[in-house]
């Protein structure tokens, strides 16, 4: 009797089974369309994505090997272009190799090409912070107090790798301005910090012992 029962259930079970495929069998299909074509999009968007970055990666090349050859023609516009790629890896090295060379001299135009990286690119938390004090470095000669503070405001309000280097740069600052005081202030900011740069923390030493020492 229980044999018979668990064949009935069993059977049952099976038609309801082959029911629901048959009245749902156009959803059925449309799913599975759909989760095909999201998984062809997948790997089409991931190709895409790394011809794209072959091709920038090989444009920036050429740009550095014609460059070293003397063929200096046009590089401004090459690399101005690929900043205005946001690609995450060549953006950035384009705008340092246009800033190392000199290729741009008005400095207008390079903060807006800082500005393309750190708001319009897409970077990682550490690379963005490392842009950002690149860039205050980069206008430290020319800062007002105000513009330097908020400028590293990212960096030294948060956990970053780049904080120790934020606070120093602040700390040179006001030392050049005669403000010993507030420079003191933040190399010992630095040496509060726990993992600081190494190598931050022996400069900050040493410029405390010799300029601030009692």
């Amino acid at each position: 009797m229980d044999e018979d029962l668990s064949i009935i259930d069993s059977k049952t079970r099976n038609e309801k089974i082959k029911n629901f495929f048959i009245n749902n069998r156009n959803k059925i299909i449309i799913f599975l369309i759909i989760v095909l074509l999201t998984i062809m999009s997948f790997f089409g968007f991931n190709e895409y994505m790394n011809a794209k970055k072959k091709k920038i990666s090989d444009q920036y090349n050429s740009i550095l090997v014609d460059y070293s050859n003397g063929k200096n023609e046009g590089a401004k516009e090459k690399l101005v272009n690929l900043v205005n790629k946001k690609d995450s890896t060549y953006s950035p090295l384009s705008l340092y190799f246009i800033i190392d060379n000199e290729i741009i001299k008005e400095t207008n135009e390079i903060n807006n090409l800082f500005n393309i990286l750190i708001n319009k690119t897409n970077l990682e938390y550490e690379i963005k912070n490392l842009i950002i004090y690149k860039k205050a470095l980069f206008n430290a000669d020319i800062y007002e107090e105000n513009e330097l503070l908020e400028n590293l405001k990212p960096l030294i309000n948060k956990e970053s790798v780049w904080k120790s280097h934020a606070l120093y740069l602040i700390a040179e600052y006001y030392y050049s301005k005669n403000e010993k005081q507030k420079s003191k202030e933040f190399f010992n900011k630095i040496l509060s910090i726990e993992n600081a740069n190494k190598d931050i923390i022996n400069e900050t030493q040493k410029r405390l012992n010799r300029d601030f020492s009692d």
